[in-house]
């Protein structure tokens, strides 16, 4: 049973950036898919960002593509997500996801059986 713990979360201004980190407690190259959501207050669970750890291929929700990358280190065992140009709709609860499920849509949670913690992210004008 892998387990994943967030971290780099905090609050910065609008245009700001941070890197959030998830550790994972065992190796990632076995899932289909990682990935990165976020829950804002009153909001649904939203996929934001998912990379195939055995592809490399990225997907990303519309509305950060441009401003938000994801990244996994093999060696680490750890997926990245570093964002750029923050905005007060990126506000929210962050979670780190994993998925041993084939087939699933990378962008929604319902494929995904192995979640964090969550990391929350605040955005200030």
């Amino acid at each position: 049973q892998v387990q994943l713990a967030e971290s780099g979360g905090g609050s910065v201004q609008v245009g700001g950036s941070l890197r959030l980190s998830c550790a994972a407690s065992g190796s990632t190259y076995g899932f289909y898919f990682m990935g990165w959501f976020r829950q804002a207050p009153g909001k649904e669970r939203e996929g934001v960002a998912a990379v195939n750890p055995r592809s490399g291929s990225v997907y990303y929700a519309y509305s950060v593509k441009g401003r938000f990358t994801i990244s996994r280190d093999g060696a680490k065992n750890t997926l990245y997500l570093e964002m750029n140009n923050l905005t007060p709709d990126d506000i929210g609860m962050y979670y780190c996801a994993a998925s041993s499920w084939f087939g699933v849509r990378p962008l929604e949670q319902l494929g995904y059986n192995y979640w964090g913690q969550g990391t929350q992210v605040t955005v200030s004008s």
